[in-house]
């Protein structure tokens, strides 16, 4: 029997590390969360950590093995399925024995939820908690999905004495074998964009194809963006016998991490077309799919298979997570950046988590610090840009690169370079001061700025993990690098699992903000300020392409307040916000007022 999940919430990926080990932290609960297995660096020291601290028999996996990366990653991901089984058993047998520990569980669930209905019918019997709840406990518990996130775009080339190896050792190639030679039965999410060499390997792995009862060992989940995106992704995938069994729809701006904007596409009408044209999706990938089995000679799937709907990216509050349920028909919603306040769910060291508490509105702030150049959201005065300041007055600029995940760039070798590199900066440095008497003192300034503003995010983004677990750090003092989506603005505290978990089903407030935009006026309002900058900012020729692509963007922001306008009409929309109509107005006037460059 497939038992349903018992939270209509998951927690996604956040950085390289800061959901690394939240399996083993709330997978028990019956909470989904995404690991990120890009970096078997840390994935390696979390192994040897939680190896010995559960006294479990996973030797450490040496560099010098043959195919060291995939093979870490599996041992990884087989020991939290280990650590998950066992601590998901003890929970198991301590909510059959103790009546406060039912009655806390039972109180962080859904209230739809049938559990905690069948739950509270065993609290209620006056003669305490009969043998009966452990049957009903067996039957209808189950754990968190161990699900995992691979980057598609961190796909660098590898070599060896200099000569460069097969596509499978790329690191993403390699991180999805990783996976599929796991014994989890999960799914790996696959964001960042297509990769057709990637999307390609996964057919080499019988775990990723349906069975003769169309039951899959290991789902794919693709983040994306937009409709279109989606069933080019899906098409391209079902034509190799491939189902993707959940499109996770993130928010372009309002989100964590590196930020994919649309072309002034926004979340309500994107999850509105979700919702009208998902039979289309099922449609389209069931046929192709069942034409590409017969092709590689296996059983056709004679039913559809399971296909979610998830969005993720700036929820904040229950009213919001209920409306995005119910007006969108979604399974289910990711909560990211709240949850780095929460100790029990995520690994963030202290001073950290002390820097995202104090931090408002301002602080929180979309980047070109990624060497990937897409812009990131970030928060000021995080211990990273601090040592960054104080090394760049000393004349130091750059990273010592010691992971080169990112070392993407062929610009001055076939091997690849980190733009956040000290050898690529220095490089960069030297270019611009040869150039330093044709350009004005403001580019030159803002030249300089660009290649000094990159940071590493290999180290940064994993630095908190072995902090808040005193693992050793070796190489240089780089700091931490956190990644919160502006969202986080209006979280002011810690909070326990508990209390989060209540506030995301609205039995509880965590937010003491009074002033939190509506996740929609919120991205909106990101959106406007994005096309402004670019535009104010541009300095290339404005292209014929180019002029349509703002004017797109612009026309996109205004058929979006359209779109909110209707919806006002049809639905409550957000109680607690009555001025949505009123900032509705007032972003049309804005978008309005825009003047696009060289358009007549």
């Amino acid at each position: 029997m497939i038992k349903k999940p018992l939270h209509n919430f998951h927690i996604p990926v956040m950085g390289l590390a800061y959901t690394i080990d939240s399996p083993v932290r709330v997978a028990q609960y019956g909470i989904s969360s995404v690991v990120s297995i890009i970096d078997d660096e840390i994935i390696e020291k979390m192994k040897n950590f939680y190896s010995s601290r559960f006294n479990l028999n996973y030797a450490s996996i040496s560099t010098r093995v043959e195919d060291y990366r995939a093979k870490r990653i599996t041992a990884y991901l087989n020991m939290l399925d280990d650590i998950v089984t066992e601590k998901f058993e003890t929970f198991k047998e301590e909510l059959s024995k103790n009546r406060m520990a039912l009655a806390g569980f039972a109180d962080m669930l859904p209230n739809t939820s049938e559990l905690k209905a069948g739950l509270e019918h065993f609290l209620s019997q006056k003669d305490g908690i009969t043998s009966s709840i452990k049957n009903f406990i067996e039957k209808h518990l189950s754990p968190g999905n161990i699900d995992v996130n691979i980057m598609t775009k961190v796909d660098k080339d590898n070599f060896k004495n200099k000569q460069q190896l097969p596509v499978i050792y790329n690191d993403a190639h390699a991180s999805l074998r990783g996976f599929a030679k796991s014994k989890l039965s999960s799914s790996v999410v696959l964001s960042a964009g297509m990769n057709p060499r990637l999307y390609s390997y996964i057919e080499e792995f019988e775990d990723f194809y349906p069975d003769e009862k169309g039951n899959i060992k290991k789902k794919i989940i693709l983040k994306v963006s937009d409709f279109r995106s989606a069933m080019i992704q899906g098409n391209f995938l079902a034509k190799k016998g491939l189902w993707v069994s959940e499109y996770r729809i993130e928010s372009g701006l309002n989100c964590g991490g590196h930020a994919f904007a649309t072309e002034g596409l926004l979340l309500g009408p994107i999850l509105e077309e979700f919702k009208s044209k998902k039979h289309e999706l099922i449609e389209s990938s069931h046929i192709l799919m069942n034409k590409a089995l017969e092709q590689k000679g296996k059983p056709p799937v004679l039913q559809p298979l399971e296909l979610k709907i998830t969005v993720q990216g700036g929820v904040g509050t229950a009213e919001e997570h209920e409306f995005l349920l119910k007006t969108y028909n979604v399974d289910s919603i990711g909560w990211g950046s709240p949850f780095l306040l929460v100790p029990e769910a995520t690994s963030v060291d202290d001073e950290t988590r002390k820097l995202l508490l104090k931090s408002g509105e301002q602080d929180f702030y979309t980047s070109n610090l990624s060497p990937l150049g897409v812009p990131f959201n970030t928060v000021k005065d995080s211990s990273n840009e601090i040592i960054k300041r104080q090394k760049q007055l000393k004349g130091r600029y750059g990273s010592s690169c010691p992971k080169k995940l990112l070392a993407l760039s062929k610009e001055y070798s076939p091997e690849g370079i980190c733009t956040a590199s000290k050898k690529y900066q220095e490089l960069k440095l030297e270019e611009l001061e040869s150039q330093k008497s044709e350009l004005t003192s403001e580019i030159y300034h803002k030249k300089r700025y660009n290649i000094t503003e990159k940071s590493c995010l290999c180290v940064g983004l994993v630095n908190a993990a072995y902090l808040e677990n005193d693992i050793e750090i070796k190489g240089e003092q780089q700091g931490v690098v956190i990644c919160p989506g502006p969202n986080l603005a209006y979280f002011d505290k810690e909070v326990s699992l508990s209390e989060m978990v209540k506030h995301i089903y609205g039995r509880s407030n965590v937010i003491s903000h009074k002033n939190r935009p509506n996740i929609f006026i919120n991205e909106m309002k990101m959106y406007v300020d994005y096309l402004k900058k670019e535009i104010e900012e541009f300095s290339g020729n404005v292209t014929a392409g180019q002029i349509k692509k703002w004017k797109n963007f612009k026309e996109n922001l205004l058929k979006g307040i359209e779109y909110y306008e209707s919806l006002l009409k049809k639905t409550n929309f957000f109680k607690t916000d009555l001025n949505i109509k009123c900032l509705l107005q007032h972003y049309k006037s804005i978008i309005s007022g825009i003047v696009i460059p060289g358009n007549q």
